[in-house]
């Protein structure tokens, strides 16, 4: 995993170094000009602007400068502050932006490269290191590439951040021990997966990584086939799925194995049946109304049957969907968690968590993930273009595999089926909820570039899975 730093986290990190800034400066700097030198395919006679500012980001860019000249470039360096907003810069085979760094708090209004290609120096000029947002009022260049050091930023790979820094590439300039000491968020890579993801035992069984499925409703049976086959297609070895007040004739003869439960009250009869599983997924396509409370705690617990499935659960679950909407807000849901001993992961895009929280999510994805998870108790995973998995002791894990494609209806469905086949398979929630989005993101890049629709994905989930080369 990739580690992520704040932008204050960073500045934690530079300031107990033992090395002296100069040193660091000098290795930021040779790592900006082997990156340049690697975009422009050598720098000799290259004509090459370095636009610097007065702080340690304009440093490193002033080190690249005369890394570059020693090594024959044509070098122009031009300070930042005598520009003016929109002039043109001077025509070069290349422009590195080392103008101001992720602690940048106020507005930049860049020049113009024109034609220029642009390598940003740890973030393009302009953009929030924590959050990715252009700041309010300025704009910011865009680069074909960015070299940032020691650990990734947030603000690369939130809002407007992916589009504005191109090519990211991390580089260790020696802080790594100092980076491990403090990092409490990272980002998810493919590796993570060969690694963490549990094989199959040589003498496995069905039930050893058996999943129950409570989804659906008259009408919305969409959505229980796909988390169901998510979850088959992921590695779970049986799937069983209710679908309250539905007859299972609805659905296509397959793989599933049906729990008919009533419409109301099927709570009781999902739990006389848990105890076989290894996890459970609830709320795709329950409805908007999914049940009064029933017995004895109907008065305690919100969420009405989803509530009393969730709180008597004795496996880890993941809720979704109609079952966020069943619950009702984090304070509700932070009760039924008090009652389990398993994890429960929640899985809201930005509307339910606005919902759930009691407003919408500001810029800073990471840090309201964070409190959501704080105060529920459970892990929770805001999706979006880069979705935050975090834990309620703050830990957090970033995916970014994903793309335009899963912008369609349904693919939460089928990340909620994967998650539950993880955590059948052994893994642990936070993990388990991360990985399956990584996959489920990789996943979907192997589908159609156009007209991707849910119920591709269970079979590319598989097939991507099976392509991983695993130790």
């Amino acid at each position: 995993m990739i580690p992520v730093l704040a932008p204050e986290e960073m500045a934690l990190v530079d300031r107990q170094a033992a090395e002296p800034v100069e040193v660091l400066i000098g290795r930021a700097g040779a790592a900006a000009a082997h990156r340049a030198a690697r975009l422009v395919s050598g720098v000799y006679a290259k004509r090459i602007v370095v636009l610097v500012g007065k702080g340690n980001n304009g440093a490193d860019g002033r080190a690249a400068a005369a890394f570059l000249s020693g090594q024959g470039a044509q070098v122009q360096v031009l300070e930042a502050s005598d520009i003016r907003p929109g002039q043109a810069l001077p025509s070069a085979d290349l422009v590195i932006d080392a103008a101001y760094g992720t602690g940048l708090q106020r507005a930049y209004s860049p020049p113009s490269p024109g034609a220029s290609p642009v390598l940003a120096v740890d973030i393009p000029s302009g953009v929030s290191g924590l959050t990715g947002e252009v700041l309010e009022g300025g704009g910011a260049m865009r680069a074909v590439a960015t070299v940032t050091f020691a650990s990734l930023k947030p603000g690369l790979l939130f809002g407007a951040g992916p589009d504005l820094a191109g090519e990211v590439e991390v580089v260790d300039i020696g802080l790594g021990a100092l980076v491990d000491a403090v990092v409490r968020c990272w980002l998810v890579g493919d590796a993570d997966v060969a690694g963490l993801l549990p094989h199959r035992p040589r003498n496995g069984h069905k039930w050893q990584t058996a999943v129950q499925v409570v989804a659906g409703s008259p009408g919305m049976t969409g959505a229980p086939w796909l988390v169901s086959r998510a979850a088959l297609r992921a590695g779970a070895g049986y799937v069983r799925l209710s679908m309250p007040g539905v007859d299972p004739s609805v659905l296509p003869p397959g793989e599933l194995v049906h729990l008919p439960v009533p419409a109301s009250g099927w709570h009781a009869k999902v739990l006389e049946e848990l105890s076989r599983v290894k996890a459970l997924v609830v709320g795709p396509g329950l409805g908007p109304v999914v049940g009064p409370s029933t017995g004895p705690e109907r008065h305690d617990l919100p969420g009405g049957e989803v509530g009393l499935l969730v709180s008597a659960a004795g496996v880890p679950t993941v809720v979704d969907a109609d079952g966020l909407n069943a619950i009702g807000s984090l304070e509700g849901l932070a009760a039924i968690v008090a009652r389990r001993r398993q994890p429960t992961v929640i899985t809201p895009h930005a509307g339910e968590l606005t919902r759930l929280a009691g407003h919408a999510p500001g810029p800073d994805r990471l840090a309201e993930t964070r409190d959501a998870a704080a105060r529920s108790g459970a892990i929770v995973l805001l999706k979006g273009s880069t979705s935050v998995i975090a834990a309620p002791d703050g830990r957090a894990l970033l995916v970014a595999s994903g793309d335009a494609r899963l912008a369609t209806a349904g693919t939460g469905d089928v990340l909620s089926g994967v998650i539950g086949a993880f955590l059948a398979r052994g893994l642990p929630a936070f993990e388990a909820a991360a990985l399956a989005a990584h996959v489920h993101g990789r996943a979907a890049r192997t589908g159609y570039s156009e007209g991707l629709v849910a119920s591709d994905l269970p079979d590319l989930v598989a097939g991507w899975l099976t392509e991983l080369p695993r130790p």
